[in-house]
């Protein structure tokens, strides 16, 4: 009974006949067409590293945001003027208040609807929690745990669809201009051996 299930090629057999078509021998083959053969092995090369780098990056901006979050002391500070009205309008406003240090000076200054949310609609004399630094200076807040985890998934995996993207328009480009070449080389080809193929007839 003859066998009909079908070999399935493996991975060394694609990068052998990849090799063919770069350095291997023929009589049809073109400098253009190993140019455009080392081109798609160096854009594969350079997609594969930046796969390859993708969750460390991912690793090392978790532990980036983390370490920052660590850094930051929850505080209560208390308004002394109104904050901004509640518009979409208000990155540029300020308030001012006064809070703790955590070494419990007292310590005064501006906050932002950035670096403090809470201020948003708040009048004088409100309390909203802020954010400090060890020397008592408010800060953004930090990032979630859920949002530390979400960006250091999606901005890796954006930088290698960004990558890749990038590698296929640049390999698109050098698609068109060897094109370019190999159709020049054609025309002139043709026009050496065109005419005595018509001198024949």
């Amino acid at each position: 009974m003859m066998d009909k299930t079908r070999a399935v090629p493996r991975p060394a057999g694609r990068v052998r006949r990849l090799a063919r078509m770069v350095i291997g021998p023929s009589p049809l083959r073109r400098s253009c067409d190993r140019v455009e053969g080392l081109v798609v092995v160096l854009l594969l090369a350079l997609f594969l590293a930046a796969a390859a780098a993708a969750p460390g990056l991912g690793e090392r901006l978790y532990q980036s945001q983390r370490a920052d979050a660590a850094h930051l002391r929850p505080a209560t500070a208390v308004l002394t003027d109104s904050g901004p009205p509640g518009t979409f309008m208000t990155t540029g406003w300020q308030a001012t208040a006064r809070w703790l240090a955590p070494d419990g000076q007292p310590r005064s200054g501006t906050l932002t609807p950035v670096t403090a949310p809470g201020i948003t609609g708040a009048p004088a004399g409100a309390r909203v929690r802020v954010w400090l630094t060890g020397s008592g200076q408010p800060q953004d807040p930090p990032v979630s745990a859920a949002g530390r985890a979400f960006a250091s998934v999606v901005i890796p995996v954006g930088g290698v669809c960004g990558t890749a993207i990038a590698l296929i328009i640049c390999y698109w480009l050098c698609r068109r201009a060897l094109d370019r070449r190999r159709l020049a080389a054609w025309t002139r080809e043709w026009s050496r051996t065109g005419p005595r193929w018509t001198a024949h007839r």
